[in-house]
């Protein structure tokens, strides 16, 4: 069993932070405090958390020739390794269990896709291609 962990772009961390809370802060000086604040904050620190998770907590494994993904305690998938296609660097911004924007794409099955975004790709696919030779690994040129 070997496990990766996945890369995290701390940058959109940050950009999902400032989205959530300059409003909220920009609402207390032109506004001040009331009571409706309370629950705001509840609301929005609890989502927030709830991101943070999903970020911090999304791996790939590699374990008796499947790949099993998981995002947080929401998305978990399994992928037999046999069934891959090919492992193509993407810029795609679709949902993804992919906290980064450095991702590849994986093609699986007849038309199915999943974009992920290991912390190091390169000994993923390797890992991947020496259980399944016949995949295309378009990461090494």
């Amino acid at each position: 069993m070997k496990k990766f962990k996945s890369k995290v772009s701390y940058g959109m961390l940050i950009a999902i932070f400032l989205l959530f809370f300059v409003p909220e802060i920009i609402g207390i000086l032109n506004n001040g405090i009331n009571d409706n604040l309370f629950l705001l904050n509840g609301i929005l620190i609890s989502t927030y958390a709830f991101i943070l998770h999903m970020f911090l907590k999304t791996d790939y494994t590699i374990d008796n020739k499947k790949l099993k993904i998981r995002c947080g305690f929401i998305y978990k998938s399994e992928i037999e390794i046999d069934k891959i296609k090919s492992i193509t660097k993407t810029s795609s911004i679709l949902s993804s269990p992919a906290p980064s924007f450095d991702r590849i794409e994986i093609k699986y099955g007849k038309y199915d896709v999943v974009i992920i975004s290991p912390k190091d790709k390169i000994a993923f696919a390797k890992e991947l291609t020496d259980i399944n030779p016949k995949i295309e690994n378009n990461l090494i040129v």
